[in-house]
């Protein structure tokens, strides 16, 4: 009776001592940063606690591929690094091997036993046991949990064998969140070194991101002529970053202390907008109850910029015409000419060579305006400027809206390809987007590819200087709609280059498309730009298109 009490006294102590265990690995798992030392703390309780001793983990070395110790309690560094095993050998390397665990009740009895990392005559000269666990994530192995114990302990193998297993695993958990936080570490380590790096260019400090041809070209031409008085005509797209061009401008210049006025010409109605650029005398019309400065005279000394000068009405283009000839101002219902110094920087997305010959521009302003023109590349001119602009604008909104994330292998190749119509206002609302309707801290293709499916039915009013495009369908395309949208229904210019305006939308590559990719490319004479313009796709989409169907 007396031995049946202290057998269940030595059993409740060691079910106490297991629950300690455990409790204290689940503890280490939940708080410590430190991969090393949680493992080691582990190792080191189960020896304490369970007689488990000289706990090892072991990894395979990623250079060499070789099981190695790399954690280890009660081994010297010697014995750490005799513990080198392939694939297969001796007892631990077969765990790695099979992922099936190994009990050896008499290591001198098992000529699998190597005894290479702990000599045989360091060991208690009695029978010692060695248990190798694998450590498994995804079901598969990715390292082995080996301990030594004395045979003649009254514990059972089998309460071993449960513990240890549950440890494995605790093991394995602590091994993937290092390695999830090593990865995002990575992650953001080389997108902060690619944004600093980026932050180093001409424009970074002015709000322009960019180190493509086209666009070093134009930053080059703002530091030449900043510091002149001559009057700057910035043309391009909607969306390409004129309005930051021109207070770059401002703020390099010797003007940089003084006023920078902007004023949006087609967003202000014909008859206010006189009244906004040169103010007003009290009582000059109806309502006037008050004097007003205008926009002009605000500026003096300092940069006045005509955003959409090309949408100015006819009227008010004359008067523009006398400030930039005469230096004066004169306010609606004055009498006396205000003399002022400002530099009149014009920004228009219209082509004003073609208004002029329309007569919908003076020609007179129109070279007044026109002495040193700069012309903002569009987004799909920049193809190499897309993915700092996208870590850009993905770094804003995580910290913006505080989500933590990252963007999915893929993602940046289909952000590459786009055609961008919107230019880099495009860009970052869709990035934007894709942030908001995130999940679990990341941005996936699916997501990316729905994303920019819906970006590509909206045809813009203007793309570029062209005409109209004709409305993309609301619907999605059926699986019977062609790849290749150009091909059919969308006329070319008898040049063979698609009709100025028109949107080629976003759509996934598949398999189907490498005959008529072939095809193509074959009419064509070989010629990818030609073959791309007659397939209705930009010469960027068809280069991406043949890299993933391995026909590049």
């Amino acid at each position: 009776m007396n031995d049946t009490a202290t057998e269940d006294r030595t059993d409740q102590a060691t079910r106490e001592q297991e629950i300690t265990l455990l409790l204290e690995v689940a503890r280490l798992m939940g708080r410590s940063r430190d991969p090393d030392a949680a493992i080691y703390r582990i190792l080191g309780m189960m020896s304490q606690l369970l007689g488990l001793n000289r706990g090892r983990v072991l990894l395979p070395d990623p250079d060499s591929g070789q099981l190695k110790i790399r954690h280890a309690y009660g081994l010297t560094d010697a014995e750490r690094e005799r513990g080198s095993y392939s694939l297969g050998e001796g007892v631990t390397g077969r765990v790695m091997k099979t992922g099936q665990i190994a009990l050896i009740q008499d290591i001198d009895n098992e000529p699998e036993y190597l005894a290479r990392a702990v000599d045989r005559a360091t060991l208690p000269q009695e029978t010692v046991a060695y248990i190798g666990v694998p450590i498994v994530q995804d079901e598969q192995p990715i390292g082995v949990l080996g301990v030594h114990r004395l045979r003649r302990r009254s514990r059972q193998f089998q309460d071993d064998l449960n513990v240890l297993r549950v440890v494995a695993s605790m093991i394995g958990q602590v091994l993937r969140i290092n390695q999830l936080i090593a990865e995002r570490t990575a992650e953001l380590v080389s997108e902060n070194r690619y944004l600093k790096s980026a932050l180093d260019t001409q424009g970074a400090k002015y709000g322009i991101l960019g180190e493509s041809p086209a666009l070093r070209s134009v930053l080059k031409q703002v530091h030449r002529i900043a510091d002149t008085q001559a009057t700057v005509l910035i043309t391009g797209d909607s969306g390409t970053g004129k309005e930051k061009i021109a207070r770059m401008i401002h703020r390099i210049s010797q003007r940089n202390a003084r006023p920078f006025i902007s004023l949006n010409c087609a967003a202000i109605p014909a008859d206010l907008l006189e009244s906004e650029l040169f103010g007003h005398e009290k009582g000059a019309f109806t309502g006037a109850s008050s004097a007003k400065t205008g926009k002009i005279a605000l500026a003096d000394g300092g940069t006045l910029f005509l955003d959409e000068i090309g949408d100015m009405p006819e009227a008010l283009q004359s008067k523009i015409l006398r400030v930039l000839q005469e230096r004066v101002v004169q306010p609606i219902g004055g009498s006396r000419d205000i003399p002022v110094d400002v530099r009149v920087v014009a920004a228009t997305h219209k082509d004003l060579q073609k208004a002029v010959n329309a007569g919908e521009f003076r020609l007179d302003l129109f070279y007044r305006l026109n002495v040193i023109p700069l012309h903002m590349p569009a987004l799909r001119d920049r193809a190499s400027d897309i993915r700092l602009l996208s870590r850009h604008f993905l770094d804003r909104y995580t910290h913006v809206h505080g989500w933590n994330v990252v963007l999915d292998d893929g993602v940046m190749e289909r952000l590459e390809t786009f055609d961008w119509p919107g230019n880099i206002r495009q860009l970052e609302n869709v990035l934007e987007r894709a942030v908001l309707l995130s999940s679990e801290g990341r941005i996936g293709t699916a997501l990316i590819d729905e994303i920019l499916h819906e970006e590509s039915r909206i045809s813009p009013g203007l793309h570029a200087s062209g005409p109209a495009a004709s409305p993309q369908p609301d619907a999605a395309p059926s699986p019977d709609t062609p790849a290749f949208p150009g091909t059919h229904g969308n006329e070319a210019h008898s040049d063979g280059a698609a009709g100025p305006g028109i949107v080629r939308p976003y759509r996934r590559v598949h398999a189907s498309e490498a005959d008529q990719l072939r095809d193509a490319i074959e009419r064509s004479g070989g010629n990818k730009t030609r073959a791309a313009m007659d397939l209705g796709l930009t010469p960027r989409q068809l280069r991406y298109r043949l890299k993933k169907l391995g026909l590049a």
